[in-house]
């Protein structure tokens, strides 16, 4: 017996959940939330690249070599995330949701692909790094408050499937845990 029609099924079935989740969101729009997701969106590269810079200077003012260390560890695993993500993105090539799906608005319209959310990868590599250098909870609660904001956002805004958002998270949060060794003992 093959599994070839349960598999497709199984994703016409995601699909559809996938779909359904973006329209029903973006039922929900108000212009308040709507400003408060861009603003996330639009700030997540600042984040992503103020956390590494601003441990890396604040090591060097007080000469904190292990906070360099650290400053170090969460740039390379965001560098190798973003490299990664933009290889996958090239291979699957999966269209935006407002391509494929007519019902689905975007708050506005992003190019290049879908699968996996580079802003979801992205926001969890560091929260994920931040997480092992700092495993204090006052420095995880946020980083991951904040990673999962940036996420949801990308589906409140109709711009990434579900299922681009959870990839996201798997592979920012892999990514960060493969790059451990270069923490500071």
């Amino acid at each position: 017996m093959s599994l070839l029609p349960l598999r497709g099924f199984a994703q016409n079935g995601l699909q559809r959940l996938d779909d359904q989740i973006l329209i029903g969101l973006s039922e929900t729009r108000t212009p308040e939330k709507t400003g408060f997701f861009m603003f996330l969106s639009n700030n997540n590269d600042v984040v992503n690249v103020g956390v590494p810079v601003g441990l890396f200077a604040a090591g060097v003012i007080g000469k904190d070599k292990e906070m360099r260390q650290n400053a170090f560890y969460i740039f390379s695993s965001s560098a190798v995330n973003v490299l990664v993500t933009m290889l996958v993105k090239k291979a699957v090539k999966r269209p935006r949701p407002f391509l494929a799906n007519v019902k689905i608005n975007a708050v506005y319209q992003p190019s290049h692909y879908s699968f996996p959310s580079g802003h979801t990868s992205t926001s969890f590599t560091t929260a994920t790094a931040l997480s092992q250098a700092y495993p204090k909870w006052y420095v995880v609660a946020p980083a991951y408050l904040w990673a999962s904001s940036v996420s949801f956002s990308r589906l409140y805004l109709g711009v990434h499937y579900p299922t681009d958002v959870a990839a996201g998270a798997l592979l920012g949060t892999g990514t960060a845990l493969s790059f451990r060794f270069m923490r500071p003992n």
